[in-house]
Parts: structure tokens; C-alpha cells; sequence
């Protein structure tokens, strides 16, 4: 078995990271995915860096257990060839421009006509309509406009964006949730008609933010950057140890305070009337917090890793990915796995969350070169003879 979603089928004609993530996600859980790109340089993605003698690593993670055609979908011929290859397939995924497939000539009426049953994600920034429907997007405005960076940074600084665009990502997890919720209906009912998937990446930012919108209106407070610092229990901060590491401190329940009190030799501090409730440590915050850098900054890493883990405090490293890799519980449980690649044999990559007992989950291969699989896809799928296949290359169809 290669997971729980095998033998569902999907088609990607999306670019970049948001909804091609929803895809390889799926893949991730089984599905046989085709990913079609534009003859010549495909995918943007093949050019973000790092690259390692020439090919592109990020490329190799993104769009990893997938297969690869070209096609150019603004050509007659291209448009016919995909209309053809569309009863295949139980999913599709774009990111154009809303009414961009339309003028190309595959609005969802005629898409349906040809798969009645397609479940259809549009990924773009703003959603379908409304008065930002035409405009692009990418990771940075997602975050920006969800309410990601405004409320990330020091209280004092500027407004922070994440080291990665988690934006792309954050959409890309609801796109697929999103397939799934439309599959289920399918597997209720076998005559069920397709269904159309509106995903405003904004939006999906927005999401996570739950507190945000309920705190704002019942409230009138406008949320802030408070840095490392947690508005909801304390102590918790970022802590430099004595060896120069970082750590970081949470726990919100009065047992998790009294371990974390324990962990640094001070049980002293959990019956001091200031700190009996979560809400008191939280007015307290900042007494607490120095409380517990004072002594972080007095031992080494290993030293409070130990009298944490002994307490069953909540207190964790801040990895590297150095660090993460060589973590006992990462390779215990294979969390970074090798997968084929064409062109270094094997690579490192981050295996499939969440895992599945009885249909467990198997990395296949990472992404591989533009067209790879064009041969497979129009000869041994659609028929088209060798001559066929020639001419459509030389033209740029294919």
C-alpha cells in the first residue's frame, strides 16, 4: 500500500508553492498526481535557490512522489490533449486568475461535462470574487493581510514575516483538507456531481489566527507584536543558556507551572499568592520570566534540559536543522527519510504527516525534470504515436 488515498487521482496545473503543496500533500497520502507544467522552463519554482550542481533542491522536496508533463493549455492542440487526459482524474488544482481557465475554455460547466465528478480547487489570493479578485499574490501578502505579521515581532520593532514563506504553506494544508471534505461527499454518494473549491489564501492565514476576530469585536483590542513573550500564560519567553543555546518555556496549567518551578529549584514560587492562577502569572509575567532567565543564564544546555525532563517541565531546545536531524526521537521515528532522486541517488526530505496504521504512507521518488513522464502520459495513456509526440515537442505544445 502506498497510503490511504491510493488510487485517487489528481491533476496539477498549479505553479509555485500554495496549491501545488495541497497536491503534493495528497500525493503524500497516495494519490497518483500528474503535475503539468509549460514547455520550456516550467514551474517558477525549478529557479528558487539552493541548488546543488545545478538542479534544484527545494524544486525536489515541493513537488516530490509526483509525476511530470508539459503542456500548453492556450494552444488548440494542447486544450484538446487536456481535455482528454481529464476523465482520468478525480482532482483538479489551479492558481490562475479567476476566469483565466474560462477564457481558455475549460470554465466548470465544460470541465464537468468532461468529469462530471471533479472535485475542482481554485487557489488565489483573494477568493473568486470580491473587489480584490484580480489581484496577485504570494506568501508575504497572505501573511500581511491574514494578520500573521502584524501581530509577530518584538513590541517595540518592526512587523515580522516567518524565515519561510508559511503563508504558501498555511494555504496549501486547507487546500487539501478542503479536496478531502469534497471526497467524502463522493464516498457517501457514488452519483454525487463535482464540486468547486473557493481558496482565498488571505484567508486561510486569517484562520489560524482564531482569537483575533472574537477579541477585536467583544473587546475593541486591537492585538499587538509582544515578541517571545505569551499572552495568555507565563512565565513564557525565549532563554539564552549559560553555553550560548536557546530555549524556549511554556505551560499554562497550574501543574505545569509547579513542575517548571520544581525543574529550577524553586518550589518556593508555587504557592506565592502572585503566582497562584494562570491569569496572576500572567499580570506577573515579567517577575516570572526574569525568574526563570536568571537561572537558565547560569547553566549549560544539557543541564537544563536534564532538570527539566526530570520535572516533566515544558521547556524545549530551539533547534537548528543540525540539530533536528541528529535528534533521538526525529530518527527514531524516521521523521527526516531518504527518497530516490534521479540525480543523486537519494535525498533527505521530511516524511508524511500525519501517519497511518493500517495504509501507511511511503515516500515514492522527489520531483524530477521538466516533462519527464511525457512519454508515459501521451503514448502509453492517451495512444498518441511517437511522430505525434515529436511534432507537439517541436511546436511547443507538449
Amino acid at each position: 500500500m502506498a497510503g490511504p488515498l491510493e488510487g485517487l487521482k489528481v491533476l496539477d496545473i498549479a505553479t509555485i508553492i500554495a496549491a501545488p503543496f495541497a497536491a503534493t500533500l495528497l500525493a503524500d497520502y497516495g494519490a497518483d498526481v500528474l503535475k503539468i507544467e509549460m514547455p520550456g522552463t516550467g514551474d517558477g519554482v525549478r529557479s528558487f535557490p539552493p541548488f546543488k550542481d545545478g538542479k534544484p533542491l527545494w524544486w525536489k522536496a515541493a513537488n516530490r512522489n509526483k509525476k511530470f508533463a508539459t503542456l500548453d493549455l492556450r494552444t488548440p492542440d494542447g486544450l484538446a490533449l487536456f481535455k482528454r487526459l481529464l476523465p482520468r482524474f478525480d482532482v483538479l488544482i489551479e492558481n490562475f486568475r479567476p476566469g483565466t481557465l474560462d477564457r481558455w475554455g475549460l470554465s466548470k460547466e465544460v470541465l464537468w461535462s468532461i468529469q462530471p465528478r471533479l472535485v475542482i480547487l481554485r487557489a488565489t489570493a483573494f477568493g473568486q470574487d470580491g473587489p480584490y479578485r484580480e489581484r496577485p499574490g504570494f506568501a508575504r501578502i497572505f501573511e500581511a493581510m491574514g494578520g500573521l505579521t502584524y501581530i509577530t515581532g518584538e513590541s517595540a520593532g518592526e512587523p515580522t514575516h516567518p524565515g519561510y514563506p508559511i503563508g504558501d504553506s498555511i494555504g496549501g494544508l486547507f487546500g487539501a483538507v478542503g479536496v478531502l471534505a469534497a471526497l467524502w461527499k463522493r464516498a457517501r454518494d457514488p452519483d454525487a456531481p463535482g464540486e468547486e473549491i473557493d481558496l482565498a489564501l488571505t484567508e486561510a492565514n486569517f484562520r489560524l489566527l482564531d482569537v483575533l476576530a472574537i477579541e477585536h469585536d467583544q473587546l475593541g483590542v486591537v492585538r499587538g507584536r509582544i515578541g517571545n513573550a505569551n499572552g495568555y500564560s507565563a512565565p513564557a519567553a525565549v532563554f539564552r543558556t549559560s553555553d550560548g543555546h536557546w530555549v524556549t518555556l511554556a505551560g499554562s496549567t497550574n501543574a505545569l507551572y509547579a513542575a517548571n518551578c520544581r525543574a529550577i529549584g524553586r518550589p518556593d514560587l508555587i504557592d506565592d499568592p502572585r503566582f497562584a492562577t494562570n491569569d496572576r502569572r500572567v499580570k506577573h509575567a515579567s517577575e516570572l520570566n526574569d525568574i526563570f532567565a536568571a537561572w537558565c543564564a547560569a547553566h549549560p544546555l544539557d543541564e537544563v534540559l536534564a532538570k527539566f525532563n526530570a520535572a516533566q517541565g515544558t521547556l524545549a531546545p530551539i533547534y537548528a536543522i543540525d540539530q533536528i536531524a541528529s535528534d533521538p526521537q526525529v530518527k527514531a521515528r524516521e521523521v527526516i527519510t531518504r527518497v530516490p532522486d534521479r540525480d543523486f541517488g537519494t535525498v533527505a526530505m521530511t516524511n508524511a504527516v500525519p501517519r497511518f496504521t493500517v495504509d501507511p504512507t511511503r515516500m515514492r521518488n522527489a520531483a524530477g525534470d521538466v516533462g519527464q513522464d511525457n512519454r508515459e502520459v501521451y503514448h502509453d495513456w492517451l495512444g498518441l504515436s511517437e511522430q505525434q509526440i515529436e511534432q507537439l515537442t517541436q511546436r511547443k505544445v507538449i
